[in-house]
């Protein structure tokens, strides 16, 4: 049986129709996990070569049998087999995450971005025609993005709200570092304030019109059952507890005091949905549907969050 090394890739393939099947095969023969921003083999192997090629993401047809020199065909093929030999997610091969479109830097001292916070964000719940949750994004004067890890979202949040203020908090200093570096790239730097803290701790009595989270709530037998590429990311992101809800029940209870009259906390907590509500019975969660979820993420308000104990 030939074995498959880089080199022999790099000398044997020629154009970006040729890695892609070649990166196909690797992928599945090696049986890799994905969810870093693809679903499947092919999708995992479009990412990887053409933004290792600095070539758009969104636009393979045009390059799809472009031949490559020879530099390039190593460059190409080192990362499909680091993809392979490491597992690692390939955003951390390429330092490099998109949410809607938007680039961010990622590498291991963050949760790689993927929240359907960054869907919602840009849909019509926020300034939209119909039914919205914020029917004028430009009358929000403070954000709040809680567990910001590389500040995608507060970065995302400045975007959807042109005049607000964003604070952003983690308790990992190390994630801070990485969403200093984003903030500094997204040219709002002047509206996004980073707060180095465990959730609500340090920012004393302000209030928010929008608080925004996606904080850790993988629970216990799902951390215990991680695939490799998922190994590679910073356990405290995701590790939410026995059950998976323990930040969020912390969150549910701190909000309201953090929240303006007509404010409203948008969470993102995965699976729990029947835990969550049948420890909240009297809470009206208002669930928000993406293109790929359902009951993954809920909007309340103030006037809902403040019973909870």
């Amino acid at each position: 049986m030939t074995e498959h090394t880089a080199a022999t890739a790099a000398a044997e393939l020629v154009s970006i129709r040729d890695f892609l099947r070649y990166a196909v095969s690797r992928f599945n023969e090696a049986d890799l996990d994905y969810g870093h921003g693809t679903t499947t083999a092919f999708d995992e192997a479009v990412f990887l070569v053409l933004e290792s090629l600095h070539l758009p993401i969104d636009q393979l047809e045009p390059y799809l049998d472009a031949r490559l020199t020879l530099a390039e065909r190593k460059t190409v093929a080192d990362i499909l087999h680091a993809r392979v030999d490491t597992r690692k997610p390939a955003p951390y091969l390429l330092n490099k995450a998109y949410i809607q479109g938007i680039p961010f830097y990622v590498d291991e001292r963050v949760l790689v971005p993927r929240s359907f916070i960054g869907e919602l964000l840009f849909s019509d719940l926020f300034g939209g025609d119909d039914f919205t949750l914020v029917e004028d994004p430009t009358s929000v004067e403070r954000v709040l993005d809680l567990c910001t890890g590389s500040g995608c979202l507060a970065i995302l949040a400045a975007r959807i709200f042109p005049e607000a203020q964003v604070d952003a908090v983690d308790l990992s200093a190390d994630a801070l570092e990485v969403a200093k570096r984003n903030v500094a790239d997204s040219g709002f730097a002047d509206r996004i304030t980073l707060h180095h803290g465990d959730l609500f701790a340090p920012l004393k009595s302000r209030k928010y019109d929008v608080i925004i989270t996606n904080p850790p709530y993988v629970d216990q037998e799902a951390m215990d059952a991680l695939p490799t590429e998922f190994r590679h990311e910073p356990a405290m992101a995701l590790a939410g507890g026995n059950d998976g809800l323990d930040i969020i029940r912390r969150i549910l209870k701190e909000s309201a005091k953090h929240l303006t009259p007509d404010g409203g906390l948008i969470c993102e907590f995965g699976t729990g949905r029947e835990i969550l509500e049948a420890d909240y019975p009297n809470l009206d969660f208002f669930w928000l549907e993406t293109a790929n979820s359902f009951g993954e993420v809920f909007w309340l308000t103030r006037d809902q969050l403040k019973g909870v104990k």
